[in-house]
């Protein structure tokens, strides 16, 4: 099994940035990629950044050139560094696992709140 925790939400104001960090523990050599999506009331769940076993990123469009995704690898630690946060960057924030040979996300954390407002 993995175990994901997320941490580092909060309140932000509107152009201010937040460090989100996902700790992982347990068989994390199962894992294929990390990634990190949000929920924000009333949409859909999406994949905000992703990141590879090799260390490949890649982000969604909407977030590219704000966003970055990075791992620490002696802290089993994958972060999501936020830069001119929006207040449509309001959601719910998510770290999740791809599973390395069925390749679907089937491990997420508990969500972390993040709320950008003046």
């Amino acid at each position: 099994q993995v175990q994901l925790v997320e941490s580092g939400g909060g309140l932000v104001q509107p152009g201010g940035s937040l460090r989100l960090s996902c700790a992982a523990s347990g068989s994390i050599f199962s894992i294929r990629t990390m990634g990190w999506y949000r929920q924000a009331p009333g949409k859909e769940r999406e994949l905000l950044a992703s990141i590879t076993r090799g260390g490949t990123t890649n982000l969604a469009d909407s977030v590219k050139g704000r966003f970055t995704i990075s791992r620490d690898d002696a802290k089993n630690t994958v972060y999501l560094q936020m830069n001119s946060l929006k207040p449509e960057d309001t959601a719910i924030y998510y770290c999740a696992g791809r599973h390395l040979v069925t390749g679907t996300w089937n491990y997420w954390g508990q969500g972390t709140q993040v709320t950008v407002s003046s």
